[in-house]
């Protein structure tokens, strides 16, 4: 082999395209692991958040948001729970669909309706937090 001795096992398209074998799923597998640990202690606040919150007036609700730890560890909670949720959203259309067309395009809407989603909870934290 002309004085060298990596043995790649990539495929042509692959090699063309500078990816593994398996595109890029170990940095997939890790961000999703990542968030996976991080969603454990945020879940938790937010559940334990809705407890004491519950059945309380909406001044109360809204005082508890105007507390910047509560609404940070909140959007932490959105930010974290969304990218997972797309993550996870993006390998079972990545395993599941066959076709490359119709893939692409289910990607892309899993990333614009978890942007949506983001965009319009965050809105909703902050006009709570900051009282608007």
């Amino acid at each position: 082999m002309s004085g060298s001795n990596n043995h790649d096992m990539r495929t042509p398209l692959g090699k063309v395209r500078g990816l593994g074998s398996a595109r890029e799923g170990t940095e997939h597998f890790w961000r999703q692991r990542l968030t996976a640990v991080a969603n454990i202690p945020l879940m938790l606040f937010f559940v334990g958040l809705l407890i004491v919150l519950n059945g309380a007036d909406f001044a109360t609700v809204r005082a508890s948001l105007a507390n910047p730890f509560v609404s940070l560890v909140l959007a932490l909670m959105l930010l974290s729970g969304l990218y997972h949720m797309r993550l996870g959203m993006q390998v079972v259309i990545e395993d599941y669909i066959h076709g490359e067309g119709l893939k692409v395009t289910l990607i892309m809407l899993n990333t614009f309706f978890t942007v949506a989603v983001g965009v319009a909870s965050l809105f909703a934290l902050l006009k709570l937090a900051f009282g608007g």
